[in-house]
């Protein structure tokens, strides 16, 4: 394959093995959510919503790696969720369904987005517009310009950051502070933390599995990446990653725990960036920022690719034929737009992760089960698939004054599943009747 084909911008050079593979995913799914997470996660629900949300990174990859053999298997000619949804959907559904896809991606980039600009607000000095600036021009220039030979070019110093900043400053801290000390200052300002039998906890922890599989089964990035990984490997492959990406949590967790015990806090969100102030080594302190930046760069750079991807080769390309030129060119102009809009957007509003994380919990519970329908269905689906999600997201909204956050993510799916639980019902009973009118 040629560096000049459009294809190399989308798949990279080569088909990846178990390792890389696992580097690839992680580099995708290590995030700013992950970063800015796991510290509410703990403090609202102790260490059992730590350990949960653990859980539901970890058997999200997993059960989709399920789902990625056959998704190998039946659409081996195809490179994106796009292509994939072209072949199984009608006309009407598959505009409806990008469009929804087309939504998810800008929110999903913008969120990263914010998490970044806070990052940067809480380490650097102002203004922030300049970092965010410097930031985001690398991010056009790895996954805007650079496509995914750029991005795994950067995936494994990535994961070496990752993994280096989660394994060495814990180990840091507990060997100058001790682990006892620790537990007796969480114990004495933070009992709640290591309450274990916290319903609550129980609770999030099957929504979180919920919104999480919803997310990474609709995730354009990680879709290129089954066609990508090598077929026999594919399994293993989102099984090793999704076993990896649990540790991450749990390390953050401990690092919050370090923060904050012995003492109470301000706000959840600067939990652990007051880590930097705790660091006594200026060698750490630039590993923490490292690890920090990369990963939050990393995820919005294989989220822009995939932006970029969906906007050209499933949505322009359709509209108006383009030739392997016009593609490399709009594929600078999309990603260069969307990188401009990030910038004048988290500048001007003012952080505020908790309504941003998980507002489309809702959309993502609802697209489970139709999405389960395109993947493992045979016939052509009518524009009734994807309306479902839309009717289980806007009941889920609408049962908001009335019911608690995660309660309403329920509905949604419960809305969503019922109506093509229904469209499968009718559809089986047509398909008798045909045949028994024949026979008769």
């Amino acid at each position: 394959m040629k560096k000049t084909d459009f294809h190399f911008y989308i798949s990279g050079a080569f088909q990846l093995g178990i390792g890389f593979g696992v580097v690839s995913l992680l580099s995708r799914w290590v995030t700013g959510n992950t970063i800015l997470s796991a510290p509410e996660t703990l403090i609202k629900y102790g260490l059992t919503g730590g350990i949960g949300y653990s859980l539901m990174g970890a058997l999200s990859l997993i059960l989709f790696g399920i789902l990625a053999k056959k998704i190998r298997d039946r659409f081996h000619d195809q490179q994106t969720i796009g292509d994939v949804l072209r072949e199984r959907l009608t006309p009407a559904a598959y505009w409806l369904m990008i469009s929804v896809l087309l939504i998810i991606s800008i929110h999903s980039i913008f969120v990263q987005a914010m998490g970044a600009g806070i990052l940067l607000h809480m380490i650097f000095p102002p203004p922030v517009f300049s970092w965010m600036l410097i930031f985001l021009l690398f991010c056009f220039f790895i996954g805007g310009a650079g496509g995914m030979q750029r991005i795994h070019q950067l995936a494994g110093i990535n994961v070496v950051l990752i993994f280096s900043s989660v394994i060495i400053i814990p180990v840091y801290f507990y060997i100058q502070e001790g682990v006892y000390p620790v537990y007796e200052g969480i114990k004495l300002y933070h009992p709640y933390i290591l309450y274990v039998k916290n319903t609550d906890a129980i609770w999030f922890i099957f929504t979180a599995v919920l919104i999480g599989f919803g997310q990474v089964i609709i995730d354009r990035a990680s879709w290129q990446r089954v066609f990508i990984i090598k077929k026999e490997k594919l399994r293993m492959t989102f099984t090793l990653a999704g076993l990896i990406w649990a540790t991450i949590p749990l390390a953050l967790s401990s690092l919050i725990m370090i923060i904050i015990f012995g003492r109470s806090y301000d706000s959840i969100y600067s939990l652990l960036f007051e880590l930097v102030g705790k660091i006594n080594s200026n060698l750490l302190i630039i590993l923490f920022v490292l690890f920090c930046i990369s990963s939050i760069s990393s995820a919005i750079s294989a989220e822009l690719h995939a932006i970029v991807i969906l906007i050209i080769k499933n949505i322009f390309s359709l509209l108006r034929p383009l030739n392997n030129k016009e593609k490399w060119k709009y594929s600078y102009i999309f990603s260069g737009a969307i990188c401009l809009f990030l910038l004048l957007i988290v500048s001007f509003l003012p952080p505020q992760p908790l309504e941003l994380l998980f507002f489309l919990g809702n959309i993502y519970a609802s697209m489970i089960v139709p999405m389960l329908y395109v993947i493992l269905g045979r016939k052509r689906l009518p524009v009734l698939i994807p309306l479902a999600s839309l009717i289980g997201t806007v009941g889920g909204y609408a049962a908001l004054p009335v019911a608690e956050n995660l309660l309403t993510i329920w509905i949604s799916f419960c809305l969503s599943s019922s109506i093509c639980l229904f469209y499968f019902i009718y559809h089986i009973l047509k398909m008798k009747l045909s045949i028994d009118s024949y026979k008769g």
